[in-house]
Parts: C-alpha cells; structure tokens; sequence
C-alpha cells in the first residue's frame, strides 16, 4: 500500500476529528461570517509527486481557502433560492460520504441505498399532499429534474405520433406553452433538442402577474388543432413567487391532450403550510413535478427530485434505460434508478433528505416555511412605506422582489446592490422584472430570524441616505 494513504488510514479518526471541531467552529459563527467575497485566490496548477498527506493538505485548505468561504447557509445570504443545512441534514451527508453508495438498484445489484430513496420519496409526498402514485428519484438540482421530466414529456410527444424519439431522434416539432418558465426549463428543452425557442408563449394574467392567463392558454391550445403539447407551468415564479391556476389546468386537461409539467422548485414546499397550500390545489393531476430539495427543505447541495406519474414508468424507462447493458439486468423487471433518470451513478443523496425530513417531521417544515414567508413578508412591509425603495411586486410568498425610488438611471440599483453586498451582512441578486432592474431576496433559511431582517433594514438605510 502507498505509504501516505496507510498512513491516513490509520490516523482517520484523528483527521475526521479535526475536520468535525473547524466544521463546528464555523457553523457556530455562521451569523457573523461574511456572506460576500471579496477577494479570490490564486490557482495553482502544479501537481508534485509526492503528496503531503491528508493532514497537511487540510492545513493548507484552512489557509488559503477555509477564510475566502461565505455563509451561504448563513441566515441572511438571501441571494438566489439558497437554502442552509438543517443539523439532521448535515449528519445524513456526512454518512453519505462515509458510506459512499451508488444508489441506483433496489434489489439484486449491490447494496440497498435506492430503497432508501424510494422511502425518502415516499415521505416527500407525504410532506407535499401529494398522491403515491408518483415516481419520483434524487437529481443534482431542478435544472436536472426539470431535464429529467422534460425528457418523458418529449418521449410521451413521439409517442402519440408512433415515434419512438429516444431510439430514432427527433425530426418532429414539438409545440410547448408557458408563461413564465425558469431559465433551467427553456436550458432544458435546449438540452433536449426541442429548442429552447420553440416556447409558444402564453400571456400573463393582468396587473402585477407572472401567472398565466387562462382564456389566452386556450386560445393557444385551440390554435394547436387538437395537436399533443407540452404545458410547463410554475409552482412559484422565481421574481414573485407567483402560482399558475392549477385547478384550471386540470379541468383543460380533461378537455385537451397535453403533457402537464410544474416547476415547483422551491414554491411546492407551501404545501406544508395550512395557510398556503390552496396556491397548489390540483397540482396533484400534473404528469410531472419538479421540486427542489437544497432549496427549502434544507439539505445540502446537490439535491432535487423529479415526479412523475407512475403510469408513464414505460415512457421513462425508454427514455433513459441503459438498453446496452445486458450486465444490469431488465429495467422493468428489477427496478434500478439508472433506467429512470439521466445519471447512471449516482451518490446516496436521498440520505440527507431522509434525515431531516424524518428529524423534523410536517411541524418542523411548517415552522420552516411560513418563518420564511413572515420574514419575506417582514422586509416587504418596510420597503413598501420607505422613502427610498419600492417594491416592484406584492410579496406573495419568500421572495421580495424591490428597486430604488427616484434614481437617476437603473445603474443607481445596480451599484447600491453591490454596495449592499459589499458589507459581507447580506447577500442579495440582481434582477430584472417587467423590463425594470431590480433587487430580489429569498428567504429559505431556517436559521432565518426577525432580528436578521431587522438588521438588514437598518444597514439599508443607512446605504440609501448617503446616495
């Protein structure tokens, strides 16, 4: 055996042990820790023959990297749809690393981590309202499960032209409608080969909408002459957290023929709050539902799931079976995740999800979520009767979505942004809503406190009467 890896064998506890107190340290000082980076380091790119071993490759981490890191799990780094590590979650990755599984079979082919997953699906519909007649699975992210449905959808598409688009390709248009899709589902339908284009856009809902409008979504669907689509619909827009009328959809569903998708990254989870749930009544008939776990449920990254009805199991197994694999076994015959999604393999990352969903149960995850929404709601109320912003959307759910009053050009929000971030207090996105730039924060930290919004008002003002 190489001497350094004995070496580090041997001394594993020692090492783990030292990672597990810096780990805590920084954890315990997330509060304070800057949630911007200033400065970036430098790269080096040779390689020596010779390691140094584990031990001092740490000590090197800790010194030119371990200080550069933010508090993106941090309780005010509401920049993109960022979620913290609840204390379960954080213990369910450390096992998954140790244990270091490929989860991709259920039986007859390794160890036995998929049936983990299926279990952690089970308690994510549990958690959502949503029937078990989904099949769902762990992704990297919604970019992915997007992806993952989307490819079903596609396959659903040649289906009902007698085309099998996963064997033979596709030389056929396929119509898709959606108001205000998520740049990872227009990536998706580029990955795809659909184009990421050939998107039949349908008109938002009068007012401060991002929704989609009903009667302009049939008059599209009309215009189709009864040809089979695509419907991809929002379970939380990412400006303003803003829901299509999924009972609606359900109803032209029964009328028309369409593939019925939701991207409901990070909105699905207001299902788990008694007070916002009615935002996804009839989500439960959509053929395929994205949800993003690193997001509000709080696990660490990469984690997201796709569902989709279980009904369409042989559409998906022709989409991603590894048919050239005799060595794996039927797919249909013993189920194995790798004939279900993109990634053959994969880490167990249903643990994660495992532990904290079973840590904290629907309470936990009901404080969880309607915190957020009281905090988004908290800072949207300050900024709607402040003399130096404006809120460029009501504040519908986690997300607050603002811009600077009276500036005199759009360049003024940008800078103050930066300025703001600048403090390493809080870390906010740039956005653009309706043609005008703005600045959106996300809550969906469960460190998240009323304190932590009070105290990124105070430094808002302060910004805003020096301009």
């Amino acid at each position: 055996m190489n001497e350094l890896l004995k070496q580090d064998a041997a001394a594993l506890e020692t090492l783990l042990e030292k990672v597990k107190q810096k780990g805590v340290q920084y954890l315990e000082q997330i509060n304070e820790r800057s949630t911007n980076a200033e400065q970036v380091p430098v790269i080096e790119g040779h390689l020596p023959a010779t390691g140094v071993g584990a031990e001092a490759t740490l000590y090197e981490f800790y010194r030119r990297f371990e200080p550069l890191m933010v508090a993106a799990g941090g309780p005010r780094y509401w920049g993109f749809v960022t979620g913290g590590a609840t204390p379960a979650a954080i213990a369910g990755d450390w096992l998954t690393s140790i244990y270091d599984q490929n989860s991709f079979a259920v039986k007859g082919q390794g160890d036995i981590s998929a049936n983990i997953e299926l279990e952690t699906i089970q308690l994510l519909l549990d958690l959502l309202g949503l029937p078990g007649d989904f099949l769902g699975g762990f992704v990297t992210g919604a970019t992915m499960s997007n992806f993952t449905c989307l490819a079903v959808a596609r396959q659903w598409i040649g289906q009902q032209a007698g085309k099998d688009i996963a064997r033979e390709g596709l030389h056929m248009p396929v119509p898709v409608l959606a108001a205000t899709p998520h740049s990872s589902a227009i990536k998706s339908l580029s990955l795809l080969g659909i184009g990421s284009s050939q998107i039949i856009v349908v008109q938002t809902e009068e007012g401060n909408r991002e929704s989609m409008q009903m009667a302009d979504l049939e008059k599209k669907i009309e215009a189709l002459q009864g040809q089979p689509f695509i419907l991809v619909s929002s379970g939380g827009t990412v400006n303003t957290v803003d829901f299509d009328d999924f009972t609606a959809i359900a109803a032209l569903k029964k009328k028309y023929h369409f593939w019925w998708h939701i991207d409901a990254a990070f909105g699905g989870f207001a299902a788990c709050s008694d007070q916002y749930k009615q935002l996804l009544k009839g989500w439960e008939d959509a053929d395929s539902i994205t949800v993003d776990c690193h997001k509000w449920l709080n696990v660490p990254y990469e984690s997201a799931v796709f569902l989709v009805k279980d009904r369409h199991r042989l559409l998906q197994v022709a989409t991603f079976q590894n048919s050239n694999a005799p060595y794996l076994g039927d797919p249909l015959e013993n189920f194995s995740f790798m004939n279900f999604l993109p990634e053959n393999s994969r880490r167990l990352k249903a643990l994660p999800a495992w532990f904290t969903l079973k840590a904290y149960g629907k309470n936990g995850y009901k404080y969880i979520v309607e915190n957020c929404i009281a905090l988004a709601q908290q800072l949207g109320n300050y900024i709607e009767v402040s003399p130096h912003f404006e809120l460029l959307a009501p504040v519908r759910l986690n997300t607050v979505c603002f811009t600077l009053k009276n500036t005199a050009t759009e360049n003024d929000t940008a800078a103050f942004l930066q300025e703001l971030n600048s403090t390493g207090k809080v870390f906010m996105t740039a956005t653009v809503y309706k043609g005008k730039k703005g600045i959106r924060a996300a809550m969906v930290n469960w460190r998240s406190t009323a304190a932590d919004v009070e105290l990124v008002i105070s430094l808002m003002e302060q910004l805003a009467a020096k301009r």
